[in-house]
């Protein structure tokens, strides 16, 4: 395999509503709030990690009012501007980063050339 999708997220405009449907739907359970990577991606406040087990990929559930519905996963890049220019080399369109988000890693969106979103994560340089 290439390179490793390392995180997901599940925005909405009601991260609460989300958090509870996802709670009983898989049984995941939160972490207590906390301040979004960028307000890019969350409201602050509104961004929840899902509590991880041994297995499986990270993620979280945030948003708040005037964020856009989706789901998104990201993947690992050694380099997030790189990767952000290879993908609109490819024929896909850079719509975000790269940010500097919090702690030591970048990130960025692109979509793809049918029109979905993926992130791109990696050091901050």
């Amino acid at each position: 395999m290439g390179l490793p999708v390392v995180h997901f997220e599940i925005s909405g405009t009601e991260p609460g509503a989300l958090r509870d449907y996802y709670a009983g739907l898989f049984e995941w359970r939160f972490d207590p709030p906390g301040n979004a990577a960028t307000t890019s991606v969350s409201a602050d406040g509104n961004y929840h990690f899902v509590q991880a087990d041994s297995a499986g990929v990270n993620g979280g559930v945030g948003g708040g009012p005037g964020y856009q519905s989706r789901v998104l996963f990201y993947v690992s890049v050694p380099d997030v501007e790189e990767a952000l220019a290879r993908a609109e080399r490819l024929g896909g369109k850079r719509v975000m980063g790269p940010e500097p988000a919090r702690g030591d890693f970048t990130v960025g969106h692109f979509q793809d050339p049918e029109g979905n979103l993926l992130g791109v994560a990696g050091p901050s340089a």
